[in-house]
């Protein structure tokens, strides 16, 4: 049982074929690997300030969202693309408490003695003019005029009886956010609601009577609250035909509330040859959170005596994440732990590489958390720190969080445009500084080839595609058998687990011993327990695992043999140019963009790059179980149209548009020989190419496609040279923060290293760009073995030893 390589999983091949190999050692140090997320607006994210936030009172300053350059501030409202649009109302016209027209305040971060605080832009209406012009291709001007008047009124109906006050009888509030003892004292409720249990709420309580977002209670209404009105207010739209445009209204709906307003075809008038009408109506759910009544707590609790949206701030803290050597589910767990919340009311754009420091955004559900108290929960200001420690040393376990923000909504998969990285490679030797250069710019100009990377397989002898082909061919106890086999190098408690079942046939001992982080082997060994030890019955045992880590397999084998199928390509007809039997995106497509695929596979590409199978399993489970869709911001997936290149057609493509398909039901193969190749690949494997249609529809493949070539947006390098490889080359944005001293290089050092910046879309890996350069095994254990082996390590000190941060 050997580790597999990159010929196992079909990577083989090299553009720059003709330029001599460069050896180097990646990601020997943590800083050596340093990854930044590019969000939608194409703004690179970096840690800006570690000051405590401060929630801003109404048109108080606010610091820039991430992602914003310094000191730049926009004059108009960021993208509605990052959901992220606030609309602040001066103070003296607030309601008395926080309707969908009230101003989400925006956080101020106190910045440190030279860091200047900043402005968020903001709009000085609850409905500005661009909700107007978003709305006009779509509605006409009465509906948009009543659709107005609909959203101002709230998320209550207007007051016919006198009930528990709604908003008229509620006490207003004083400026600082405190009930004003002048005004009229609140009615009686029609039900008085029962004091929370400290620590646990009402959760249990309320099911089933209207909590959870009011749905199948007895009072009928938002957020669970007893005795809530029924709204039926809602604006319909005129008939429209095109179900494009029936798309883009679902869209714009969406981006511009946040979720407070949901859509519906409308039913009650029946078909219409002119088109379906769409019913715009109060969200159920009170204002984008899952289950959240109209404070933003779940169940329509009170919390603090405010809501929890306490005074009248938006239900979602965004923050930026720093994490060094940290699996990004890892670092979410610590941090769940830390701010005393559910992990999955943490989530992200997409998951980042465990070994190396990354920056990202994290966005949090935050109940009745102000920034302040985050900020305070995050760097331990409880006891175990003092301010001055946050202020000056990194933070604990290897996370630190920065640049707080109030947002409307929260943070999905995908909502990210790629990464950009700081690499350093270690020990490189070369023939020439002009090999050097000649290898880095066949990347620059020539692209590399967009291989899915060692981790999309596993780190274990037992490669995933080899489970997903077990599953797609209905072999069950086979892939029983594979997910529960003995691996090398496994931790012993997961060793000691296995053998007790393995080895012992102890049931009770192995679930015992099993670690809860493997998740599919214990997944078996539960079901197996409930048929009382009897194992027979392996695809229900199989059925049991999460559908998305069942999916996961399957993708695995896909990406194998799209692997190996572009090998085949380039070693027939190279990298230079497309051939006649080439597929690319036909012009007219309606969705050209790469990854169009189904639910799971585009929270799999959301998420790629330098991380593992298991973390991106976790992360999109997280998003499914809190309520937050991983399609939600996107439009319904249309099969994208190709075409199949002819001789005529060549001089009309270049290389990049080249496509090749994952295979699936919904996709085409390539023309001539290349096709045949594809087809005859998968009958070796004991798959019909004709049909992927399965009777476990979870094992289904609909396909996707995806570009041969990867070219980097941006691309630059330079030579170092270094003795000690303890002394880091690069710095992370927490150290230049905590005015750590830069990194130092040695002019006359006795080894040479190669620091490459590069900005990648997504789905793509850094580690297949690197391959290009170094034509070196990319996989994490061969990589481990050069970095023990290495020359360099002669000269380790212990005064710049790398900490290690796991728990």
């Amino acid at each position: 049982m050997q580790q597999i390589m990159e010929t196992d999983v079909g990577i083989s091949e090299y553009i720059g074929f003709d330029v001599p190999k460069i050896e180097g050692i990646i990601k020997q140090r943590f800083t050596d690997f340093l990854v930044f997320e590019v969000d939608l607006d194409s703004q690179v994210i970096h840690l800006k300030s570690l000051g405590m936030p401060s929630s801003s009172k109404k048109g108080a300053d606010a610091p820039a969202a991430a992602g914003e350059p310094d000191g730049v501030l926009p004059e108009e409202p960021e993208s509605s693309d990052t959901k992220e649009i606030t609309a602040p109302t001066p103070a003296a016209e607030q309601p008395s408490e926080p309707t969908a027209a009230d101003p989400p305040q925006e956080a101020t971060q106190q910045a440190g003695p030279s860091e200047p605080s900043a402005e968020i832009p903001q709009e000085d209406e609850p409905w500005p003019e661009r909700f107007t012009e978003a709305l006009k291709p779509f509605l006409a001007e009465d509906a948009i005029t009543r659709l107005k008047d609909l959203y101002l009124e709230g998320p209550e109906p207007p007051l016919t009886f006198v009930s528990d006050s709604g908003w008229g009888g509620r006490q207003a509030k004083a400026a600082d956010g405190s009930a004003d003892a002048a005004e009229t004292p609140l009615p009686e409720p029609v039900q008085q609601e029962e004091p929370e249990t400290k620590g646990r709420g009402k959760r249990g309580r309320d099911r089933g009577r209207g909590g959870r977002g009011g749905r199948g209670g007895r009072g009928g209404g938002r957020g669970g609250r007893p005795g809530a009105r029924e709204d039926h207010r809602k604006v319909l739209s005129d008939p429209i035909a095109s179900k494009e445009t029936r798309t883009g209204l679902h869209q714009v709906i969406r981006d511009l509330f946040g979720g407070k307003l949901d859509t519906e075809t409308d039913t009650t008038a029946g078909p219409s040859d002119e088109g379906s009408r769409i019913a715009i109506k109060w969200s159920k759910r009170g204002g984008g959170g899952r289950g959240r009544g109209r404070g933003g707590a779940r169940g329509g609790r009170t919390e603090g005596g405010g809501g929890g949206e306490r005074a009248g701030y938006p239900p979602y803290i965004h923050f930026t994440l720093q994490k060094t050597n940290r699996d990004t589910q890892d670092a979410l767990a610590y941090l769940s732990r830390t701010l005393h919340c559910n992990v999955k009311d943490l989530s992200v754009a997409g998951t980042k590489d465990k070994r190396g420091v990354t920056v990202q955004r994290v966005s949090l559900r935050r109940g009745n958390k102000t920034v302040e108290d985050v900020w305070k929960m995050a760097n331990g200001l409880n006891g175990r720190r003092t301010m001055e420690d946050a202020l000056t040393q990194r933070g604990e376990r290897g996370v630190r969080v920065a640049d707080f923000n109030y947002r409307k909504a929260s943070l999905e998969l995908g909502m990210l445009k790629g990464n950009a990285f700081v690499i350093t490679l270690r020990n490189v030797r070369v023939d020439s500084m002009d090999t050097l250069d000649r290898a880095m710019n066949v990347i620059k100009t020539k692209g590399f080839i967009n291989y899915y990377g060692m981790q999309r397989f596993g780190t274990a002898s037992i490669p995933t595609h080899s489970i997903g082909l077990a599953l797609l061919k209905g072999d069950w106890h086979k892939a029983v058998n594979l997910i529960l086999r003995n691996r090398p190098g496994e931790h012993p408690d997961v060793v000691t687990a296995r053998n007790a079942w393995l080895v012992e046939k102890d049931l009770d001992k192995a679930l015992e011993l099993m670690p809860r982080r493997v998740v599919a082997e214990r997944c078996i060994l539960e079901s197996y327990k409930k048929q009382n030890g009897d194992t027979r019955n392996a695809m229900g045992a199989l059925s049991t695992i999460p559908r998305n880590l069942r999916l996961m397999y399957v993708h695995a084998y896909q990406s194998y043999v799209w692997n190996a199928i572009v090998s085949d390509r380039i070693r027939m007809h190279g990298a230079d140019k497309p051939v006649a039997g080439d597929l690319v995106f036909d012009e007219a497509s309606p969705s050209k963009a790469e990854g169009g695929e189904d639910d799971s596979e585009v929270a799999l590409e959301a998420a790629e790059g330098e991380v593992s199978l298991e973390d991106k399993v976790a992360n999109e489970e997280n998003a499914k179980d809190s309520g937050r869709s991983g399609k939600r911001s996107r439009k319904a997936w249309e099969a994208p149209k190709v075409k199949t290149l002819t001789e005529a057609d060549l001089d009309n493509y270049s290389i990049f548009d080249v496509i090749m398909p994952l295979p699936g039901k919904d996709v085409d193969f390539p023309g001539g020989a290349l096709g045949e190749r594809y087809k005859e690949f998968l009958r070796r494997d004991g798959l019909d190419p004709e049909n992927f249609v399965r009777k476990q529809k979870d094992y289904t493949l609909g396909g996707s496609y995806r570009k041969i070539l990867h070219l980097p947006k941006e691309l630059s390098w330079q030579v170092l040279r270094y003795t000690d490889p303890d002394v880091p080359l690069a710095q992370s944005d927490e150290d230049k923060l905590l005015g750590f001293p830069p990194p130092a290089t040695v002019e006359d050092g006795k080894f040479l290293a190669l620091q490459i910046n590069l900005q990648l879309g997504t789905a793509a890996y850094a580690t297949m760009a690197l391959r290009e350069v170094t034509k070196t095994e990319t996989s994490s254990h061969y990589q481990t073995s050069l970095t023990q082996a290495s020359e360099d390590q002669k000269y380790r000190t212990t005064d710049g030893a790398e900490e290690e941060t796991t728990e």
